[in-house]
């Protein structure tokens, strides 16, 4: 095999994804899904060849032609269509979050690692080059013992919703959506790998929704009534998670609140800390303060850098560093904090 023939299911965050995966010499999308038609013809536009549409995750999976496929669609979707590529027995690629919850996200894992395919979560903010850097620093053992990790991701007003004929978005605001699966999860995932990827112990949280059910803190104009009503998540969730050997994790994650926009993730270590926006590192040099902002080669896009993982991943059998067995366990982090929030104790995890 030469490339991998890859189908984006889902139109919306399969875009950018699928534009990178396209962009690698050795990755071609051969087809592509979606119940909008439009949608479809509008992202192949964008492709230097032509491509197969389908309507049916079931039938395009079935297909021949298709090596692999990325899962692109909302929450609620992503095992479904994850266990039919996996039993088509092709190579998956899944968005973030791995599911709505731990039960499916356990479900797809099992099954996917019995298969033998390549199974990988497409995490942007993991691959990003900042985040990278400070990855390998932190296995070189420059901050010498992480122990500690703060990660804020907040919108002044972002709670999405499509409005117009296409409804798919308002899975974010029912049940199994929420911004701690749809913006949590982005830094939770990343402090947790920089971290060296623990163990995690337990969680506290807290989780509520103070702007969406009232049609304020959307990433527009206010909705109608008739669409406020619905909201059955959160729009905010703050947590502590606690895991082997003393490491902790402190994540804030709103969707809305009255306060600037801002995404953060500061690192604690023995020898020395770092945040990442703006890329700072501090320590202590003959017992003096010193902070240094490394300038760092932009060599990938995020997504370009996944997609390249993947597809040597594929084709050259190289391990995935980011297969579905970490979404799930950041899966069950997250919702232990959200079961939590609703019962005031502390939540135990078992990974």
């Amino acid at each position: 095999m030469e490339k991998v023939r890859i189908a984006i299911v889902g139109m919306g965050i399969g875009r950018p994804n699928g534009k990178a995966l396209s962009a690698d010499p050795r990755g071609e999308i051969v087809a592509l899904c979606d119940l909008a038609e439009d949608r479809m013809k509008d992202f192949a536009s964008d492709l230097p060849n032509p491509v197969k549409y389908y309507t049916d995750y079931k039938v395009i999976c079935q297909d021949p032609d298709i090596d692999a496929v990325f899962v692109g669609t909302p929450n609620q979707w992503h095992v479904p269509v994850g266990l039919e590529v996996i039993r088509n027995g092709k190579h998956v690629m899944t968005t973030k979050p791995l599911a709505d919850s731990e039960e499916a996200a356990q479900q797809l894992v099992e099954e996917a690692e019995a298969s033998g395919v390549v199974n990988m979560m497409s995490l942007g903010h993991r691959f990003g080059d900042d985040c990278q850097h400070l990855g390998q620093l932190g296995q070189d053992g420059y901050f010498g013992e992480l122990y500690y990790a703060k990660a804020r991701s907040f919108r002044r007003n972002g709670i999405p919703i499509w409005r117009g004929k296409d409804q798919l978005r308002l899975n974010f605001i029912q049940a199994g959506g929420g911004a701690f699966r749809d913006m949590g999860v982005h830094v939770l995932d990343t402090s947790w790998w920089l971290l060296g990827t623990p163990k995690p112990i337990y969680a506290l949280g807290t989780a509520g929704a103070k702007f969406g059910p009232r049609g304020l803190g959307y990433n527009g104009p206010p909705p109608e009534k008739a669409i406020y009503q619905q909201f059955a998540v959160d729009d905010y969730g703050t947590g502590f998670i606690m895991f082997e050997d003393g490491v902790s994790i402190q994540i804030e994650s709103f969707w809305a609140a009255h306060h600037p926009n801002e995404l953060q993730i500061e690192l604690f270590g023995t020898d020395a800390g770092a945040k990442t926006n703006p890329l700072t590192i501090y320590r202590m040099v003959d017992n003096k303060p010193q902070d240094l902002t490394p300038e760092v080669e932009k060599q990938l896009l995020p997504f370009e850098r996944v997609a390249s993982h993947f597809i040597e991943c594929v084709l050259d059998g190289v391990t995935c560093k980011a297969p579905l067995k970490h979404g799930l366990i950041v899966q069950q982090m997250m919702e232990a904090i959200l079961k939590s929030a609703e019962s005031g104790q502390p939540v135990q995890l078992k990974t």
